[in-house]
């Protein structure tokens, strides 16, 4: 199965999506690839995603994929593409799936925005209960546990061996993980938001060593930044690497349970933008499972898990509120995101939950 809203063809006639300037671009790519300028060029908005923008771009017959930072207000250094575009070029040669990195354009002139390009690749997000209810009980399973088997992978690869050896400071990087996301609140906040500040300053007061420091990290890894296949059940591609960085492997499964196990195994899962078709609830295995799939094909310590599991709420509290913010300011572009703000007060509280449990 693919996606639908990445096969749907653009319309060549109609408006270019807004965000996307293709004369700009279609002038950029006869300089830096005229083989992908020398075929009429069309896009389309490819839903789903909910922080940088990814395009459907047709030159010709051939399909590639364009992403960008959000439109208006943009968290510092949440959306880097040079970063995006790094990482996938330095995984191409190991057992992580990427798409092929295709163009780098960091001149903000020419589209409004730095963004890449990458070859489209073909296979399903599963985001929603529409798309897994469908699933077999074995095809859930089987596709749960890959996921897991792809994060393993990630970190088992050496960064200095693929290029990334300076691609972040693992000294730290838990302290700096919390610094950094109560600043980009501090800069998403537009309302009271109850019990963040108490969550944030417990989280600074009881960060452990991070004895797993010095793996590449994704950052936001979950089911639905992957494409799969269930015909064999298959990762095709991890995708949106906008916040990967070198740090502690056990930040990407904090956050990960906090997706699978907070929001998917609650009454929150009910329509959710965020985690509707995914965890218990969706019929997948527990997230219990998920962690032990992983300690078994990983050389990570996993060890307790709630102090991660809390800075997952946070991050993705803060997450939610930026998104929120942009909403109100008009300047998020497709559907469902009237919804993300009302994700972060239950977030706060699971978090407060998770770091008492310590």
């Amino acid at each position: 199965m693919t996606d639908p809203a990445v096969d749907a063809p653009p319309d060549p006639a109609g408006p270019a999506p807004r965000g996307l300037d293709l004369d700009r671009l279609r002038a950029y790519l006869a300089t830096h690839r005229p083989e992908l300028a020398a075929a009429p060029l069309s896009a389309r908005l490819i839903a789903g995603g909910k922080s940088n923008l990814t395009y459907l771009l047709r030159c010709g017959d051939r399909a590639v994929v364009l992403r960008r930072p959000p439109l208006g207000h943009v968290l510092a250094t949440a959306h880097d593409m040079a970063r995006e575009h790094r990482v996938i070029s330095a995984l191409a040669p190991t057992d992580v799936p990427v798409p092929e990195a295709l163009l780098l354009c960091a001149d903000a002139e020419v589209i409004g925005a730095p963004f890449y390009l990458m070859e489209k690749v073909d296979g399903e997000v599963y985001r929603s209960r529409s798309q897994t209810d469908p699933l077999t009980a074995a095809q859930r399973r089987a596709l749960a546990m890959t996921m897991m088997d792809t994060l393993a992978a990630l970190h088992l690869v050496e960064p200095a061996a693929v290029g990334l050896a300076d691609f972040g400071r693992p000294d730290g990087y838990l302290a700096r993980q919390v610094r950094r996301w109560a600043g980009q609140l501090d800069r998403s906040r537009s309302r009271p938001l109850p019990g963040i500040d108490e969550l944030r300053d417990a989280l600074a007061g009881s960060v452990p060593e991070g004895a797993n420091a010095g793996r590449i990290v994704h950052g936001d890894y979950r089911l639905d930044n992957l494409l799969a296949s269930v015909e064999p059940v298959s990762v095709r591609a991890v995708l949106d690497w906008e916040m990967a960085t070198l740090g502690d492997p056990l930040a990407d499964l904090g956050l990960l349970l906090t997706y699978w196990s907070v929001l998917g195994d609650s009454e929150l899962t009910e329509g959710n933008p965020v985690a509707d078709g995914i965890g218990p609830r969706a019929g997948f295995p527990s997230g219990a499972e998920l962690i032990d799939r992983y300690a078994g094909r990983s050389d990570v310590d996993v060890g307790p898990l709630h102090w991660h599991v809390a800075l997952g709420c946070f991050k993705l509290a803060v997450i939610c509120e930026g998104i929120h913010y942009r909403h109100t300011l008009g300047q998020t572009l497709g559907g469902g995101f009237d919804r993300i703000g009302d994700m972060v007060a239950p977030l706060v509280e699971h978090g407060l939950h998770a770091v008492r449990e310590r």
